[in-house]
């Protein structure tokens, strides 16, 4: 009997593959069959029957890494998944973004798209298929003010980036497919919880209850897990979602208020 969803075959790079949505999102294409490669600065004890290239995505030396990694790992690329993403930005709103915060913001979660999917894209027009999954974030739409505007702004212009290049390639046999989570709940992705318990001098659980208020709430009640997200670009990514392209996908326990 054909399994519901497969990837058997397929050649995967996931950048951010190393741990929350990403490192779930390696797990479940490896399960799937694809065969799979992730980058980080440092190699992860467990990489769920991953190739792994070390490199930096925010330089272009890295990128260029990771793009010579697919050539000699997978012989071309089927499936593009950028998870790569996050902030380090300190709180205060926008007077605490100095030019080199929003640097910082731009080289880990905008540029990195950009010259892989400039490096890549071609070669799956040349074989006349593929997908690209960049994963932006609500907060495109629904900003937290006091720490992330930078990360919302960079986030903002990727999917501003992909639906237009969505457009050009489509039409080419590549489809392009936003998936734009909320909060995920992940050690990895507690950050900024852990960042304002500490500033605002406030329990973790404080903190966390502070995001959620910012938020107005998830109607859910809770947070959505990496397993979730991973699910959702498998299914996205796979043969199942052939005709969709051009689209934005929300997982956020129903965080926007409206579409």
């Amino acid at each position: 009997m054909t399994p519901f969803l497969t990837l058997q075959g397929r050649r995967a790079l996931i950048t951010g593959g190393t741990s929350g949505a990403g490192a779930a999102t390696v797990a479940l294409f490896h399960q799937l069959g694809a065969h799979v490669l992730t980058a980080a600065r440092k190699r992860p004890a467990d990489l769920s029957g991953a190739a792994f290239v070390e490199a930096d995505l925010t330089t272009r030396a890295g990128v260029q890494a990771v793009v010579d990694a697919v050539h000699r790992e997978l012989g071309g690329l089927d499936i593009l998944v950028n998870v790569l993403g996050g902030s380090s930005a300190p709180s205060g709103g926008f007077a605490a973004l100095t030019d080199e915060e929003w640097d910082k913001e731009f080289d880990l979660n905008f540029f990195p798209a950009v010259r892989l999917d400039r490096a890549l894209i071609p070669g799956m027009i040349a074989q006349g298929s593929g997908v690209v999954i960049h994963v932006t974030s609500i907060q495109r739409i629904l900003p937290l003010h006091q720490a992330t505007t930078g990360y919302a702004a960079a986030k903002g212009a990727l999917n501003t980036y992909s639906k237009s290049i969505s457009k050009e390639v489509s039409p080419k046999g590549v489809r392009v497919v936003r998936v734009s989570p909320g909060w995920i709940a992940d050690p990895g992705s507690n950050g900024l919880a852990l960042r304002i318990a500490e500033e605002a001098g406030i329990s973790y659980d404080q903190a966390v209850q502070t995001i959620m208020d910012s938020l107005g709430g998830i109607p859910l009640g809770r947070p959505a897990k990496p397993g979730e997200v991973a699910d959702l670009i498998a299914f996205l990514a796979s043969n199942r979602a052939s005709s969709i392209t051009g689209t934005e996908h929300v997982i956020d326990g129903g965080t926007v208020p409206t579409a």
